[in-house]
């Protein structure tokens, strides 16, 4: 039996079934994303390009506890850096990762709970 594309509103058909690769990266990516910190860094980032001094005051968190954070988002891709000066600043360069980050919190109200279609 032939696996069938899922066609929701909104949705392209995949045309191949994801690579053994492609499915270990994509969990990565999400183990990623999957720390409440992390992926408020993440969106922080996906709106403007700011230093880890900067990220930690927007996030509410201490500033050597968003360095760990940003060196993994580094280590996987997600994030990158780049010296302005004495500083390293933080940008996400991939519109996908950006998209991503934007469509979860379209699909969640802010109450947490899932918005409707």
């Amino acid at each position: 039996m032939a696996l069938q594309p899922h066609r929701g509103a909104g949705y392209a058909a995949t045309p191949t079934v994801p690579t053994p690769a492609q499915l270990q990266a994509a969990a990565e990516t999400f183990a990623m994303l999957a720390t409440p910190t992390r992926l408020h860094l993440v969106w922080l980032l996906s709106q403007q390009d700011l230093d880890v001094g900067s990220l930690a005051e927007r996030a509410g968190a201490p500033v050597a506890a968003v360095s760990q954070h940003l060196a993994k988002l580094r280590l996987t891709g997600v994030v990158s850096a780049h010296r302005e000066g004495r500083r390293q600043i933080y940008t996400v360069d991939d519109p996908h990762v950006v998209t991503l980050v934007e469509q979860i919190f379209q699909h969640i109200a802010p109450d947490g709970t899932l918005t409707a279609d």
